[in-house]
């Protein structure tokens, strides 16, 4: 079996498991989230139907 052959399998073994993919998203986006809140940037989030900015003292991180 060639590399891109495994590397293709593995693609289609994560994709099949939807939970695989829900943690590898809200790791993501922690790990982003953190990085935002120590480099003291802010973000942009959904809130009531708008896009509001948030301070970087204000971004909330959950615990892993």
């Amino acid at each position: 079996m060639t590399v891109k052959a495994r590397h293709k399998d593995k693609i289609s073994e994560v994709f099949s498991d939807p939970e695989q993919i829900t943690n590898a998203l809200v790791h993501g986006v922690r790990e982003a989230l953190l990085k935002h809140k120590q480099a003291g940037n802010p973000i942009v989030v959904w809130r009531n139907g708008k896009t509001v900015w948030l301070k970087f003292e204000e971004i909330s991180v959950r615990k892993a």
